[in-house]
């Protein structure tokens, strides 16, 4: 753990010898060395480090080294892998270590370090949703100095001061901490004769002890007393300590010994879109302040939180489309589809209040009437700007907002203001304007301006949405739940950010996600893929501005498509489909190395292979007319595209003003066809480099790749293999270790990855290295011979959900698919007999039990999922409860849950029903804080409940007889 100074520093200039040690396994060529602030530690320049020398120890390898420092020195450090020519693989996580000479240390003494590699891991408690939300309480204790250890006690020649240190994140108040032992000073294993330790802050813990050298080997642990009179002493082996034969004899030994070691922390959640949140207060939409109804929901069932999508502004069309959450306008501003009108002002008119009520009444509908909505919200928000904006605008309340966030609020306004004027989002439609500059965006936000109000309207919704977002995000912190966002891989490309800064955007490119579970064709998502190189000059500032806005609401957020970090599908901007792409970065085929293994016609395999035979099969009779219209034959039998439909977006566009379309019979079936034949490439050739090449996804399913010969075939499977699965791993893992840490760095937000899809065998070491949570959905295994993950096999630093927003929901996949139903009710229920059609309680709850008991650090829930738990929830259709189809690009992002959160508050059936299948796992829960409840929280059995735990269980309806216990439903 980070070695924080808590001696006082000496001016004597008499040296003393500081020994590092530090057990840690490497790879062959791999060294350790210790770096720091100080120039005899080189200056934080690796190459200029100590170099420390391996050992081995027992079934350890231990790495030393040491220096020779004056007395009261300091100095800052840590460790790093390096390569045999010192080049950098490798660091620790957390914060810098610190070394301060203790007072009292004479010339000649030797101080030696015993240090832990600090992983990720080690750093989550120190993360905000730990430090602020979960162990908030653990927090407020005050820091102690270790008791004084008198020098006397150091000048008998066979004494060693040992210095101890743990890390404590989740003490409960009134709790102390002690370390116990083998030796007297110990107490010999008693408690009451331990070593007491002081809070050092941080959630650290420290005490010293003077021992004799006699007493070595020592062995010990770290306990905490409570003022109950309970003990929980660490899990695991005892911690052993020596004095390892050497010519110098340590004087002082300082033991980092980083966690202490308890059961792994384990929570739960419930996740939910806030436009899908129903309350009596809102209108058309949830709205951020019912995220405190639902703070107090997930207060009662014992969930520690809440996982929301996106909530940028998405107003780029002006239409359902924005219903996207993913395409951000903004990633900076907040979206005005959540803000509650009936909170702008303490004096609403009556007329107004009316407006909001008719409004209310109307767009409560079963889902979300986006357009309607926004228009309604933004209408009455206007009238209200109209009569308080001054009053607002002049508040010092307001002023500091502005103050704090003008950077990227003057952009927004202005763009909006634009987008109205011009009716586009598209800047490269805006005239003069289109290049952004200062000098145009002070113009344009001038107060001389003859649209000011209307810059100052955005203002005034931005200004509202932060507060009210401000008010939640503060509720839940003190209710114990951590609130979790949604951090976005990509913007729109007619965004406020490709506006500004446009060399950080490959604006010729799109983004997208290679042939997967959610698509088999690969997915489009159209943003523009990041400039790293570009972002990389200021050490990524856009992004940590992002995570730093981020933060100001969020206690841990979810990176969307982790593996763009790694390495992004990237397609030309021009393709409509997201199968033709190839990874960047990546190590192309070169032509000289498809040349030395006998690859020669490169026209032939990276244009479209049209042979007048495919296209008889593929449309039939009229295939002429096709043919003579959208290809040119330029051999027998063989046919390329036209110029003015080579791309998927010009076939689309020919389709549409095609003169005889009445003619043809399916115009999306001919379209999907003439896509077909344009992705019918074995190679993509690199538009920059013309001699590079990409293996085309799943290039053995193209007609073009059969009519190869034999050799050829070989070879490129070879090829596609090295290519996907080999080649790019160690520079997939360095443009992750260059980025990854700078988001990570930039909040002390909680992170957690998104890994699901094609996972590069990489992915899971670096998120493991750096601490990022992962993601696990029981029907999309990472394993590729399991059909359904096993959730009692998941590792701790995972999320487990039966379900996400981007499938259908538990209940829509039990249902929707018979023969895997069955297959599921035997591999995993453990049954022959048929299960049910319907995701009736029993089933859901058998299966949110999997993963509640599970050993992932977070269950989250979608809260469809948990509805299924009551009968009476289950009356809409399953199919209209799922958030979004990913295979379809135009998807209405709409699903509103039929019951307000005010009725579940009411249902305490649910509720107690839930709040004990979580508890009954073990699983953390927030405490029940007396001055912030209300009400009387039922700890009995449920209604429901009991019908689950009393009647039948899953298990034995379907199999007619009681099975193992670990899969009885009670």
């Amino acid at each position: 753990m980070a070695n924080f100074g808590i001696f006082s520093d000496s001016k004597s200039t008499e040296s003393v010898t500081v020994s590092f040690r530090i057990p840690y396994y490497t790879h062959w060529g791999q060294s350790l060395l210790v770096c720091g602030s100080e120039p005899v530690l080189g200056s934080w320049d690796v190459k200029k480090g100590v170099l420390l020398t391996p050992s081995h120890h027992g079934d350890e390898l231990i790495w030393r080294g040491s220096v020779t420092l004056p007395r009261g020195y300091t100095s800052e450090y840590s460790y790093y892998v390096v390569d045999d020519g010192r080049n950098l693989l490798r660091w620790e996580m957390g914060k810098k270590r610190r070394l301060v000479l203790p007072e009292g240390v004479k010339g000649g003494d030797v101080v030696e370090l015993y240090d832990l590699w600090q992983t990720g891991s080690d750093t989550l408690p120190f993360r905000s949703a730990f430090k602020d939300v979960i162990f908030r309480r653990s927090s407020s204790v005050g820091i102690e100095r270790p008791l004084v250890v008198l020098q006397n006690n150091l000048d008998e020649i066979d004494s060693v001061l040992i210095h101890f240190r743990i890390c404590c994140p989740s003490i409960e108040e009134d709790t102390a901490v002690y370390v116990i032992g083998s030796c007297s000073k110990l107490g010999q294993w008693k408690i009451q004769n331990g070593v007491k330790l002081g809070h050092a802050g941080d959630s650290v813990w420290h005490a010293d002890c003077v021992v004799q050298r006699g007493d070595f080997p020592i062995k010990y642990k770290y306990c905490t007393y409570g003022k109950a009179g309970n003990i929980s002493l660490e899990v695991g082996s005892q911690r052993e300590l020596s004095l390892e034969s050497s010519e110098s004899q340590p004087r002082y030994m300082f033991l980092s010994d980083g966690m202490f070691r308890a059961m792994p922390w384990r929570g739960a959640g419930v996740a939910i879109p806030i436009f899908s949140i129903r309350s009596e207060e809102d209108v058309g939409v949830g709205e951020f302040l019912d995220l405190k109804l639902l703070v107090d929901w997930a207060f009662e069932c014992g969930f520690h939180l809440i996982q929301l999508l996106p909530i940028n502004d998405t107003s780029v069309h002006g239409m359902w489309w924005d219903s996207y959450p993913y395409s951000s306008l903004s990633v900076f501003a907040l979206h005005p589809l959540y803000l509650r009108l009936g909170a702008l002002s303490k004096n609403i008119p009556n007329d107004i209040k009316h407006d909001i009520l008719k409004a209310k009444e109307e767009l409560d509908k079963k889902d979300v009437d986006y357009e309607a909505t926004m228009a309604a919200k933004l209408s009455i928000a206007k009238k209200l700007f109209s009569l308080e904006k001054n009053s607002v605008l002049n508040s010092s309340i307001f002023q500091k907002f502005f103050s704090e966030n003008e950077e990227w609020l003057k952009p927004y306004a202005a763009f909006c203001f634009l987008r109205d004027f011009f009716e586009t989002s598209d800047h490269s439609q805006w005239g003069r304007f289109s290049q952004f500059s200062k000098e145009k965006l002070d113009k344009l936000v001038s107060k001389e301006s003859l649209h000011y109000d209307i810059i100052c309207f955005h203002y005034y919704i931005q200004f509202h949405l932060d507060l009210q977002l401000s008010e939640a995000a503060g509720y839940a912190r003190e209710r114990g739940v951590v609130l979790k966002g949604d951090l976005p891989i990509g913007v729109d490309r007619n965004s406020v950010d490709t506006w500004v800064y446009p060399n950080l955007f490959r604006m010729n490119t799109a983004t997208g996600a290679p042939p997967d579970y959610f698509d088999k064709n690969g997915q489009n998502w159209g943003f523009p893929t990041y400039n790293w190189e570009e972002m990389s000059k200021d050490n990524y500032a856009w992004w940590c501005a992002r995570l730093t806005q981020m933060a100001k609401y969020f206690t841990a957020y979810r990176i969307d498509h982790i593996l763009g970090f790694f390495r992004i599908w990237e397609l030309p901007e021009h393709a409509m489909t997201g199968l033709v792409g190839k990874f960047r970065p990546s190590i192309p085929l070169s032509q000289e190395e498809l040349e030395r293994e006998g690859i020669w016609d490169f026209n032939r395999l990276s244009n479209p292979y049209v042979r007048q035979e495919l296209l008889q099969e593929k449309f039939g009779e009229p295939w002429p007319l096709i043919a003579s219209n959208f290809f040119n034959q330029y051999e027998k039998h063989l046919y390329e595209f036209k110029e003015d439909c080579n791309t998927e977006k010009k076939i689309a566009a020919k389709l549409k003003s095609f003169a005889q379309r009445s003619l043809l019979e399916d115009e999306n079936k001919i379209r999907r066809n003439l896509f077909d034949l344009l992705q019918n490439i074995v190679l993509i050739r690199d538009p920059e480099d013309a001699k590079k090449f990409y293996p085309r996804f799943n290039l053995e399913d193209t007609a073009s790749f059969k009519d190869l010969d034999d050799h050829s075939k070989n070879v490129l499977k070879r090829l596609y293999y090295d290519y996907y699965f080999h080649r790019q791993d160690n520079l997939w893992r360095q443009n992750a270790l260059k980025t990854l840490p700078v988001l990570l760095n930039s909040s002390d937000m909680l992170a957690c990855g998104e890994d699901l899809g094609l996972i590069p065998s990489c992915v899971h070491p670096v998120m493991q290295e750096l601490g990022l949570v992962g993601l696990r959905i029981q029907r999309m295994p990472s394993e590729p011979d399991l059909e359904f993950g096993i959730p009692s096999q998941y590792s701790y630093m995972t999320v487990c959900a039966p379900s996400c927003h981007d499938c259908s929901t538990l209940r829509a996949w039990w249902e929707e698919d018979e023969e895997r139903r069955r297959r599921f009710s035997k591999n995993v229920i453990g049954s022959d007999k048929l299960p049910p059609s319907k995701c009736v309680p029993d089933v859901a709850y058998f299966i949110l039990r999997q993963h509640v008991e599970a050993p992932s650090m977070w269950a989250i829930f979608p809260l469809q999922d948990l509805l299924v738990l009551k009968e009476e929830y289950m009356t809409r259709p399953a199919t209209e409860e799922t958030i979004n189809d990913p295979t379809n690009p135009k998807h209405y992002w709409r699903y509103r849950v039929h019951v307000t959160l005010e009725a579940l508050m009411k249902d305490g059936d649910l509720t107690t029903t839930v709040k004990n299948l979580v508890r009954g796992s073990g699983r953390s829960h927030p405490l029940l804080l007396e001055a912030n409840t209300s009400g009387s929280r039922e700890t009995g059995n449920s209604t429901t409940e009991k019908k689950l735990v009393s009647g039948e269980s899953l298990t034995t309806q379907l199999t007619g007889a009681p099975q193992r216990e670990s899969l009885v439903v009670s």
